[in-house]
């Protein structure tokens, strides 16, 4: 009896349905659409003018020519963006950890005097904000227009991430901590040793949405920066998607033969390229982590 039963339940478990053939056909044709327009930047990249004249939908790498990224990687200004980017990747991230880490912790523990209070001031921020021009005024009078810290420190803590690791400290039982004030540990001591190590999933998922909002700024740099050397990435991409400036153009046709033309979507496609396959890149090294981070709700016992 018990093997018919097992036989069946294997039956039902392999048996494949129309509702399955019919999601399944469904979610390929949402894949395709969504990898579609990834797939032909990366091969706009790599276009010239004639091929791109002659195939408007360019779906099939037609020819192979790199100019459009020896344009960009023989630009100067492209190679100071990126050292602005990483440097705002790098310490910006380091700064939101820090501060979310640290204020959710604290916002957690029972015993914090006023501890309604400051999460009410907290959660009314989420709400009413004091407005662009206030918040220009501000950066302003403290002398951080023009400053790469122009784009770190007004956008140094997320109130909806410090509310949710809060929420994730809350949910730890005390007896953890307990223990440790118990062998002599201060808060200190207790947040780097003991919450910080079983929550690294649960960490690594908020350090990979910092660190890409980090390498996606251009908002706070669009307002408080002017200075060409202090451009990010993303504002550099735009410029040139926007519109291809005199250093591309003669940069692209000392490349090319004199009788060529500048293709400049391929210039724009492989900007885009080059500032997107970074995170891309990283994204694989912290996949494991951010799965088990969304699905991080307590300990395991």
């Amino acid at each position: 009896m018990d093997n018919k039963n097992k036989k069946i339940r294997k039956y039902s478990v392999n048996r494949i349905t129309v509702g399955d053939v019919f999601l399944l056909i469904i979610l390929v044709i949402l894949a395709a659409v969504a990898i579609f327009p990834f797939y032909q930047v990366i091969l706009l990249s790599f276009a010239d003018t004639v091929s791109y004249a002659s195939h408007p939908l360019y779906l099939l790498p037609y020819v192979f020519d790199l100019t459009g990224y020896k344009t960009i990687f023989h630009d100067k200004g492209f190679f100071s963006s990126v050292g602005v980017s990483l440097f705002i990747t790098v310490v910006g991230t380091f700064i939101n950890m820090f501060l979310s880490v640290t204020g959710a912790y604290v916002l957690s523990r029972k015993q914090l005097v006023g501890r309604r209070i400051f999460l009410g001031m907290i959660v009314f921020t989420m709400f009413f904000s004091g407005g662009m021009i206030p918040t220009y005024l501000v950066v302003k009078g403290l002398g951080l227009v023009n400053t790469v810290w122009a784009m770190i420190l007004p956008s140094a803590i997320s109130t909806y991430y410090l509310i949710i690791m809060k929420n994730y400290f809350s949910s730890l039982p005390d007896s953890l901590m307990e223990a440790a004030r118990l062998d002599g540990a201060n808060e200190a001591v207790i947040l780097v040793r003991i919450i910080l190590p079983i929550s690294l999933p649960f960490m690594a998922t908020f350090f990979l949405f910092y660190a890409v909002e980090r390498w996606n700024e251009w908002y706070l740099a669009n307002l408080y920066v002017s200075k060409a050397s202090l451009y990010p990435l993303q504002i550099y991409l735009r410029n040139v998607l926007i519109s291809m400036s005199n250093t591309l153009n003669d940069i692209a046709k000392q490349l090319l033969q004199k009788d060529q033309q500048v293709n400049s979507t391929a210039v724009q496609m492989a900007a885009i390229v080059v500032t997107t396959a970074p995170i891309l890149c990283v994204y694989p090294f912290v996949q494991k982590h951010f799965v088990k981070g969304i699905m991080v709700g307590g300990i395991k016992e």
